[in-house]
């Protein structure tokens, strides 16, 4: 791999994270907070750094294997400069700071923060506008707002995992970078204009519309949104959990009169687990918890579809929940939402042609000799695409397991281990025991936060991205 492309993009990326910066130092001025300043030292350091290295290393065109380390050095080295105004304001350590960085450009929402309200709103602000620059992808944005970004950029497209995928819809990069944010603007509008008109404040309404629709989950409330107790304000949220979860191909296609939706296999599955997650957890606490059923469903449906899309949002403390409930939504965790989406975790369609590859090995037992093909949509799916599954399935799970083996070590609890990991890796931010919807991460061994770090960054770029550069031989292509 070839650094000077590399640094040279990422160099501009950082141009554009400290141009961004001038957003949250407005808020800061508008409510005449002191440590507005912090945003002004931080736009001075990451623009500097940034044109430093584009400065430096000259630019040239890139390969595949360079976009990899774009996105790579990308979702790494920009939350360092992100984690920026949280350490300079003398909130938090480097560490939790870098946690904190890294939680919310990869849209994950676990928090070190014990106590959010009592930060200034532009560090707030600047909080949740992490889920919204990384949401769809740094990189993506990128493509869009820097021209010479056009010279390889398909390559540095491809590269980024977990971003939808239009390349179908539209053949430039450009222009799929330009149908996906739009997309992505105008439900964000949306979501802002309905949220204040349902009672909370436009700044308030800004940030949780960036978070929701980001699948991200960082609030301005301590309590999240079971703060506001309003059932009108957990409708929208949810609506736009659900939207974010969803492939934006379909909503492309929907916005120009073409309902594909329920014609979606996916779609069809993931509505599918929702329904009847909701209506287990539904019954499940209305049973154990002797609960009004309507306020079991309003608790479930939020929760549920806050879970399964990797949000993170809570209107109660579902680690009170039976274990019944707690195991469906660790299950949800591990799931996700649909690719193409803002979602984390393994995605729905994997979990679907897993199922298809593993009946076909069944139906295979019983005619030996006859020929299976697995479709979806009706299109046949190549076989290096399904051992691509299978591979990425198997690292996914080792991770999980290794890096819950190290929670361990470090004294946590069964469930605070797996799920911290099932959390974190799948984008989820909230897990389970000392790692519930009303407690953070705070408490935990430093090594034990980087190691969670490494989870966010393995989840958001969908392991193999980050793992290719810990084989030799790529570095010396």
């Amino acid at each position: 791999m070839r650094l000077n492309p590399v640094l040279h993009i990422l160099g501009q990326l950082l141009q554009m994270v400290g141009i961004s910066m001038i957003i949250p130092l407005l808020w800061g001025i508008y409510y005449l907070e002191a440590e507005s300043y912090i945003f002004l030292i931080c736009i001075l350091i990451t623009l500097l750094t940034g044109s430093f290295l584009k400065l430096v290393f000259k630019e040239e065109e890139i390969r595949l294997i360079e976009g990899f380390g774009v996105v790579s050095f990308c979702w790494i080295i920009i939350p360092i400069f992100g984690a920026l105004p949280f350490y300079l304001s003398g909130q938090l350590g480097f560490i939790d700071a870098y946690f904190e960085s890294i939680s919310g450009f990869t849209t994950t929402g676990a928090s070190v923060i014990n106590n959010v309200e009592i930060l200034p709103r532009c560090i707030l602000f600047w909080r949740s506008f992490t889920h919204w620059l990384g949401g769809i992808g740094i990189v993506v944005l990128a493509l869009i707002i820097l021209p010479a970004l056009s010279v390889g950029g398909r390559q540095i497209f491809l590269s980024e995992p977990s971003g939808p995928k239009l390349d179908k819809l539209k053949p430039q990069v450009r222009e799929v970078g330009k149908i996906i944010y739009g997309i992505y603007i105008l439900f964000t509008g949306v979501q802002i204009i309905l949220l204040t008109f349902a009672g909370m404040t436009l700044f308030d309404a800004s940030c949780h519309s960036f978070a929701a629709l980001a699948t991200g989950g960082f609030s301005t409330k301590n309590a999240s949104i079971g703060f506001y107790n309003s059932p009108l304000l957990e409708g929208i949220i949810i609506l736009f959990m659900f939207l974010g979860a969803t492939s934006f191909s379909l909503h492309y296609a929907a916005l120009k009169g073409k309902i594909n939706y329920l014609k979606d296999n996916e779609f069809m599955l993931y509505f599918s687990i929702l329904i009847f997650s909701t209506l287990i957890v539904t019954l499940d606490l209305t049973y154990q918890l002797h609960e009004n059923i309507l306020l079991s469903f309003r608790h479930a449906i939020f929760n549920v579809i806050s879970i399964s899309s990797t949000t993170g949002y809570a209107t109660t403390d579902f680690n009170l929940w039976p274990d019944l409930s707690k195991l469906i939504l660790l299950i949800l965790m591990l799931i996700g939402g649909c690719a193409g989406g803002t979602a984390g975790a393994i995605k729905v369609i994997r979990v679907l042609l897993l199922i298809k590859i593993g009946l076909r090995e069944l139906y295979k037992i019983i005619h030996p000799n006859a020929i299976f093909q697995i479709k979806f949509n009706g299109k046949i799916i190549s076989e290096d695409i399904l051992h691509g599954i299978g591979g990425f399935y198997f690292f996914y799970m080792v991770t999980f397991g290794l890096c819950s083996l190290i929670m361990l070590g470090f004294g946590n609890d069964f469930l605070t281990s797996i799920s911290s990991v099932a959390a974190t890796l799948g984008g989820v931010g909230p897990g389970f025991s000392l790692v519930g919807p009303m407690v953070t991460y705070s408490f935990l061994h430093p090594i034990a936060k980087l190691v969670l770090c490494f989870c966010m960054l393995a989840g958001r770029l969908e392991l193999f991205t980050l793992f290719v550069l810990f084989v030799p031989s790529y570095w010396k292509e």
